[in-house]
């Protein structure tokens, strides 16, 4: 699969296999094209955090759902590994380039066969006392922001259809 390919064919998925754990090394892989990514005058504020510890996952899971009013559904859509985006915003470029690391993660997983869904409500976790133990229990100190969490697991189901994309969404001026 080429990337054309692996962004044409990419989908979020919202149904994971939670009885079969990604392998590290594809983890690995995953991160990798994460680091990748291009960064603000190569400071390379994104840092990333992986989460196989089912209790921590958990705890991520209920926090979001919390912050979205959701009570007890898990966000993540079971999927048995939670990728988190951090930056540190001390640099100014610390949100586009944490995306370009979600976006890198995303398109490297489908070309690995493996399911992804960007979560939102990062910012409003690594904000709170969770949120911090996280960070410290990562090794990470500093001002650091929550951008994205990649939720990666193998798909159950069929791949969602292309949406409909709207005739305007591009625009020339020639």
């Amino acid at each position: 699969m080429n990337t054309l390919e692996a962004i044409n064919s990419r989908r979020s998925c919202k149904n994971f296999d939670q009885e079969k754990p990604v392998p590290e090394d594809i983890i690995q892989k995953i991160c990798e094209a994460g680091t990748k990514a291009a960064s603000g005058m190569n400071k390379q504020a994104s840092k990333i955090i992986v989460v196989n510890n089912k209790e921590i996952r958990d705890l991520i899971s209920k926090k979001n759902a919390e912050i979205f009013g959701r009570g007890a559904v898990d966000p993540f859509y079971g999927a048995p590994t939670i990728i988190c985006v951090v930056a540190n915003k001390d640099v100014h470029t610390y949100v586009y380039d944490g995306s370009l690391v979600m976006g890198n993660m995303m398109l490297a997983a489908e070309e690995l066969g493996v399911g992804s869904c960007w979560i939102h409500r990062a910012k409003e976790f690594f904000e709170m006392p969770e949120g911090k133990e996280v960070l410290a229990k990562a090794g990470l100190e500093g001002d650091f922001e929550g951008v994205g969490n990649l939720a990666i697991g193998y798909p159950v189901g069929e791949k969602r259809s292309d949406p409909d994309i709207s005739p305007d969404y591009i625009s020339y001026i020639n």
